[in-house]
Parts: C-alpha cells; sequence; structure tokens
C-alpha cells in the first residue's frame, strides 16, 4: 500500500506534537494518586520521577517554580496526590504528566514495609554494632556477590586490580532484581561461607529505584548476612539508596565501587609504607652494627694477649728489682756509715789506740795490770805491752 498524491505525510516532530495536542485538549488538567519511584533531582532543580500503581506507571515532570513550593521533604516509596497537566515529550514521544502541585498521602506499600521489616530486624539485634565483624587489612581473597553481567561487577573489578591487582577475586553470581533475586543473593551468600574461600564478601549492585532494589530489603538475604562468618561489605545502588542489606552488614559502602575501596588495600601505599619501614630497619641496623663495633672495640682494648700482659709483668718486675737494688744499696750504704761512725767511736776508746801515742800497759805473770808503782815488788816478773810489741821483764 502506498500514499495517494494528496495525502499528507507526517514527520515524527508533527506526529508528536498532534499526540500531543490531543492529550492536553482532551484530558486537560487531572488529579492522579500513586506511589512516588525512580526521584531524580538534576542542578537544574527540576524533579523528574514517576508514580505507579499496582498494574502501570506513568512518568512525571515537576518544574522548579511548581516544586518550590512542596515545603515537605519528598522520598521514594511516599504515596502522593498529583495535580497535573497529561502532556507528551515530544523530544521522545514519552507520555507524562506535567505535575502543578503535589500533596503527600502517606508512605506507599514498598516503604510502609521496610520499615516494618527494619523495626522487626532492629528489635532482634541484626544491625547491633557488636554483631559487626572487622574487616581484613590484607585479604588474601576477595569475593563478590552480585550479578555476572551487571556493570556495578565491572566497577568493582576495576577498582580492586587499580588498588592491589594480586589479591584474587572470586564471584558468585547471582541475580541482583526480580523476585528470584533475594533467594539467590542469599544462597551465594551461603555458598561464599561453606566454600571458605574469602576473607571478605563484597554484596551489592549499582543504583535503580526501590523497586530494582527490593531484593536486598527481603528477610532471607537479612539473614544470610547476619549469619555470615565472612566479614561482609554491602554495596548497593547509590550513597542515598539505604537497604536493610546496608544497615545489617558488618560495613556499608554508598557505592559498589566504594566498597571495593573499602576491603582492598592501596597497594602503592603499602608498597610506600614497606620502603619506609625498610629505611628505617636499614638505619636502625646500621646505628646497631656501629654501636656494637664500638663496643667489641672497647673489650678489645680491655682484654689485651696473655703475651701483652706477660710482658707488662716483666716490666713491672723488672722495675720493683731496680727499685729494691737501689733501695738496698741505700741501706748498705747508710749502715755502712754507722759502722764507720760506730768504728771511730770505739777506736777511740780503744787501749791499743792509746799505745800509738806512746803509752804501754804493764801486767804481772797472771795478766794482772798494775797501774800504779808501789804495787810491783823487787824482781816480779812483768809485762810491758806497748803498740807494736810485748816486753818481758823483772823488776828491781
Amino acid at each position: 500500500m502506498t500514499p495517494s498524491t494528496n495525502t499528507r505525510i507526517l514527520s515524527i516532530s508533527e506526529l508528536n506534537f498532534q499526540a500531543k495536542a490531543l492529550l492536553e485538549q482532551n484530558l486537560g488538567h487531572i488529579w492522579v494518586t500513586g506511589e512516588l519511584s525512580n526521584l531524580a533531582r538534576p542542578h537544574s532543580g527540576h524533579w523528574y520521577f514517576s508514580l505507579k500503581d499496582n498494574h502501570a506507571q506513568i512518568r512525571c515532570a515537576m518544574f522548579r517554580t511548581a516544586n518550590l513550593k512542596i515545603m515537605q521533604d519528598i522520598k521514594e516509596g511516599m504515596q502522593v496526590l498529583v495535580f497535573a497537566k497529561a502532556s507528551l515529550y515530544t523530544a521522545r514521544g514519552d507520555y507524562q504528566l506535567i505535575i502543578e502541585e503535589l500533596q503527600v498521602a502517606g508512605a506507599g506499600a514498598l516503604q510502609v514495609a521496610f520499615e516494618k521489616l527494619k523495626k522487626q530486624l532492629a528489635s532482634e539485634g541484626l544491625f547491633a554494632n557488636e554483631h559487626k565483624k572487622p574487616l581484613p587489612t590484607l585479604p588474601k581473597q576477595i569475593g563478590v556477590v552480585t550479578s555476572a553481567t551487571g556493570a556495578a561487577l565491572q566497577d568493582i573489578l576495576k577498582v580492586l586490580k587499580r588498588r592491589f591487582a594480586s589479591i584474587p577475586v572470586i564471584i558468585y553470581p547471582c541475580q541482583v532484581q526480580g523476585d528470584a533475586a533475594s533467594q539467590q543473593i542469599a544462597e551465594a551468600i551461603q555458598i561464599a561461607n561453606h566454600r571458605k574461600e574469602c576473607d571478605v564478601l563484597i554484596v551489592g549492585r549499582g543504583g535503580g529505584s526501590i523497586e530494582d532494589l527490593w531484593c536486598f530489603n527481603e528477610p532471607n538475604v537479612a539473614y544470610a548476612i547476619f549469619n555470615s562468618d565472612i566479614p561482609i561489605v554491602s554495596g548497593v545502588g547509590h550513597e542515598v539508596d539505604v537497604t536493610i542489606a546496608d544497615l545489617v552488614a558488618d560495613v556499608r559502602a554508598p557505592t559498589p565501587s566504594a566498597a571495593a575501596e573499602t576491603v582492598s588495600p592501596n597497594q602503592i601505599e603499602i608498597s610506600n609504607m614497606i620502603a619506609n619501614f625498610s629505611k628505617r630497619l636499614q638505619k636502625q641496623m646500621q646505628t646497631h652494627l656501629a654501636y656494637q663495633k664500638l663496643h667489641i672495640e672497647k673489650l678489645q682494648k680491655a682484654l689485651k694477649h696473655p703475651r701483652e700482659k706477660l710482658q707488662e709483668y716483666a716490666q713491672l718486675l723488672d722495675q720493683y728489682e731496680s727499685r729494691l737494688l737501689f733501695a738496698n744499696k741505700n741501706a748498705l750504704l747508710r749502715k755502712q756509715d754507722q759502722i764507720a761512725t760506730f768504728a771511730k767511736a770505739l777506736n777511740a776508746v780503744n787501749p791499743l789506740a792509746v799505745l800509738e801515742r806512746g803509752y804501754a800497759v804493764v801486767s804481772d805473770k797472771d795478766g794482772t795490770l798494775i797501774t800504779r808503782a808501789k804495787a810491783i815488788k823487787p824482781q816480779q816478773a812483768l809485762t810491758i805491752k806497748m803498740h807494736d810489741g810485748v816486753i818481758d821483764c823483772i823488776s828491781r
């Protein structure tokens, strides 16, 4: 079938503009209620989100001039009532609502379920700090529980390779979105604990809506994390996303990449630290060796060879001998001087010395000294002793 020459052929832009006009003319301004999801707040100040119920959802835009009137803190999962204009975003052909007024009607079903489970698990002590396990400083092997095809895994592996490429990584693949995801996540954590291959686990996925992340808010995942003997770091969604898994985990990281940063040491920092320790150790060893060398030299000086000691004693003995000989010589000279003095004194009173001066000693035949002339009898035998001899004579 081909169009006739009179048929008007529309461009995509014209088609979208006509559809937009039909929506705005036929629906106009309407009141709509639904659960707020996929909230985005770019730097422009505009808000972009979805409204949904159990069966459908629609994209919404609320421009800055309208959302400045909202005084409440708007969060995902809230049940809201909006006054909006049905329209179409012509650039993409997206059917949307332009929100002019927004009223919070109450928390959405998922948010209510989240708060209920959070309160229950808190009462059971699953969030208590005393149950948090410390992370290894230098893990021997790192485990990752996430989708094998997700972008989060590539982000994690990229960070681990950059920070410490030599640490092995084991991936425990599982779904991280959908009805079967929570069971697979819990089983992956249990498998890692059963195998005991890793000493730390990363559990997480990239960002998404509260529906996308809901598997990390399921009780079976919470109990699997709590009962894990391996320390677990959660890295679910973006920094603003907080799940039950984040609260139960030993450490919560704002993103999967941040979780990889948390579990892996910085290879450059460790290399620098080892280099600094090596320099300090070398310096300490050099100082210690220098001290020991000085100590040994000091001992060597104090500990002389026996030959040297004998030589010292021989020299000392010679000194003592010289001193003794000198002392004996002096003592002998003093004694000789004393003897000479005594000899002079004795010689002074020696009778023989008197005889030398011309005196003589007279004695009878018995040797009795005769000191008086009257004691001599006539014809008495006498002996006269002179200094150079003896004369025998007879008195008259």
